[in-house]
């Protein structure tokens, strides 16, 4: 058997009429033809599917359990068969967490890069946070100037209200004699003035001294001793000769020496908005709320507020359901509006009322005839009201009666981004400073299109310190190599956190194409199905260059394809034909493209310019105005 082909001998599988031809190995294959002339018959349903078969079977019987048994297709033999790989043009995901990012693996390495090289800020700003240990705060305390004096403080209280009398006798008990108070000396044993309902900011004196040398172990001591009374904090306060006192405030931890704000030490999981580690605690990383919407619960404005306007409190007969009337009369009384008003004239502090509900109490008036009735009761708002239900009934009629009146959103809490709040503060360098002077986050840099992105990474290196190019280097390379084979592909224009479920079919597509070709696999048979659809023409010799980039390294390409450009760039044609359907099912020609161009087959006519399709002489004039655009 020759080691240069893939033999196949009597293909019937669907339309085909037993074929039996030869395709040459690590060539770029188009195979072409009339639309149901059995082109996928042959590509996917023959070749690829006598591909898996045979990977599966080489499996052992406890993994073959789990991917079921499958069918031999029609076919006599087929020989010089690699592992197949198929790259159609299904979604990529239908997992609503699932983005271009994470499809192609880029959002692992940013993961890995934020978590390694990634600088930690305070959210309330008060600039990088960063974690020293004891030696280091002690090195630069003994990094002073010679003779300069030094004040090693333990903050005890930071910014809370109190009087802490006590605080201070327990300080004096443990045998410290000073402390700052709001930025005031005082001996503890003074009367330090202290207002219980203001803040106060309590720090220890553990130690005054002058820098000389031989000092290590005593500042060692003392600094250990206030981040022990500080829970790993400490203050050093210094003067240089006649200079101004100077202080810095430094953390064992990642915590914000200013506010107290902490995190835990930045892992990837952490960047992960499929960990509970990383995730937006109030949409558990999706990025998107689904809530009820005023706009589809009230979509007329005009309508009065008690008679119908709220359409979930409304019979199928137009008749308000039973005490919701007079509930919101009541909330009208407590919030100084009448309910018979249309709602577009009630008071926007009112409306907030009605959707969101009162602290306080409201009274209701029911009337039976000439009775009336009076009580008082919590109101909660329409739209808890509705989630109530929502969440409790157990009817899916009502499930899906009250999903009509919900919209989905971005989620309130992280703006779409889906992570919390601290991983949304660990910064890389900003080259652009477009976004945040301090950096970019990692959902900044997923929120730019594959292009800019690229960019930013070709740039990043320059701007990141010594330590951070050494732990980065490899990492920045995997994610720029990545996004070049999506340039590469024509995918410039998507975001990295463009859900993958939106991806139309040939865009799914090229994304699988540039993830294997990232993954450097040789000697397989990669099968695709019309990768130019939706591909501007413009990029068609990037696609054309990726797939025989992945055919240079060793595989086998075939391509189901219209594309003439596609055609052309081919080492070898196959033309089925020469109708669909049983009509088809033939091989009109093969070879290379002057051999295919010698033939006299539909598909050499046209590309030999014989046949063509004429562009209309007089176009049909649109009816309606075109929706994308205003009118003049």
């Amino acid at each position: 058997m020759s080691q240069d082909k893939i033999v196949i001998v009597g293909a019937r599988e669907n339309n085909l009429k037993n074929l039996s031809l030869e395709i040459p190995r690590d060539r770029l294959v188009v195979i072409t033809g009339l639309s149901g002339s059995g082109k996928s018959s042959l590509a996917f349903d023959t070749l690829y599917a006598e591909g898996q078969r045979r990977y599966v079977e080489s499996l052992s019987a406890y993994a073959r359990q789990f991917l079921g048994q499958m069918d031999k297709p029609d076919v006599d033999h087929i020989d010089g068969l690699s592992p197949a790989i198929s790259i159609d043009q299904k979604s990529a995901s239908r997992n609503p967490r699932s983005t271009v990012g994470t499809v192609t693996e880029i959002y692992d390495y940013l993961r890995i890069l934020f978590a390694r090289a990634g600088t930690p800020y305070c959210p309330n700003g008060h600039g990088p946070i960063e974690r020293q240990t004891s030696d280091q705060i002690v090195d630069t305390a003994l990094s002073l100037p010679q003779g300069a004096m030094l004040q090693i403080l333990g903050p005890i209280v930071r910014g809370r209200k109190g009087e802490y009398k006590s605080v201070l006798e327990d300080i004096n008990r443990q045998g410290f004699v000073r402390a700052r108070v709001d930025g005031e000396m005082y001996e503890v044993t003074d009367d330090i003035p202290m207002d219980r309902y203001k803040q106060h900011t309590i720090e220890v004196v553990v130690d005054r001294l002058i820098v000389g040398d031989d000092m290590r172990q005593r500042v060692a001591d003392s600094i250990e001793i206030a981040m022990k009374l500080g829970k790993g904090l400490t203050t050093l306060l210094w003067r240089v000769g006649d200079g101004a006192e100077q202080e810095a405030t430094y953390s064992e931890h990642f915590a914000c020496p200013t506010c107290g704000f902490s995190m835990p030490e930045p892992e990837p999981r952490m960047f992960s908005f499929n960990s509970p580690y990383g995730a937006c605690p109030d949409c558990t990383g999706l990025g998107t709320k689904t809530e009820f919407d005023p706009d589809l619960i009230c979509p007329d404005p005009k309508k009065p507020l008690r008679n119908g306007a709220i359409l979930p409190f409304v019979y199928k007969s137009g008749e308000v359901k039973e005490w919701w009337p007079e509930m919101l009369d009541a909330v009208g009384r407590a919030c100084g509006f009448d309910a018979s008003l249309p709602v577009n004239q009630i008071p926007e502090a009112g409306m907030k009322a009605v959707w969101e509900g009162l602290e306080e109490q409201v009274e209701v008036v029911m009337r039976y005839g000439s009775r009336e009735r009076k009580f008082m009761t919590g109101w909660e708002g329409v739209l808890a009201a509705l989630r109530k239900r929502f969440e409790s009934t157990e009817s899916e009629w009502v499930r899906n009666d009250l999903a009509q009146y919900q919209s989905t959103r971005p989620c309130p809490t992280c703006a779409g981004r889906r992570l919390k709040s601290e991983s949304l503060h660990v910064l890389l360098p900003s080259p652009a400073k477009k976004v945040d002077p301090s950096g970019v986050s990692i959902a900044d840099i997923t929120g730019l299109t594959i292009e800019a992105a690229g960019a930013y990474f070709d740039r990043l290196p320059k701007f990141l310190s010594a330590r951070q190019l050494t732990i980065a280097e490899r990492v920045i390379r995997e994610i720029s190599e990545r996004l070049r084979f999506l340039l590469d592909v024509g995918l410039g224009y998507l975001t990295l956190d463009r859900n993958a479920r939106t991806l139309a079919g040939g865009e799914a597509q090229r994304i699988r194409l540039a993830t294997q070709i990232g993954s450097g696999l040789m000697g397989c048979l990669y099968i695709l199905d019309e990768p130019s659809i939706g591909l501007h023409q413009r990029d068609n010799h990037k696609l054309i260059e990726t797939l025989q980039r992945l055919r240079n390294v060793g595989n086998t390409v075939i391509v189901v394809e219209h594309d003439e450009e596609t055609m052309r760039a081919a080492d070898w044609l196959i033309d089925l034909g020469p109708g669909a359907g049983e009509h088809g099912g033939e091989i009109v020609a093969q070879g290379t493209l002057e051999t295919v161009l010698a033939s006299d087959s539909l598909t050499a006519q046209y590309l030999n310019g014989e046949r063509s399709i004429p562009v209309p002489q007089a176009r049909r004039k649109p009816t309606s105005p075109c929706p994308l655009k205003k009118p003049n």
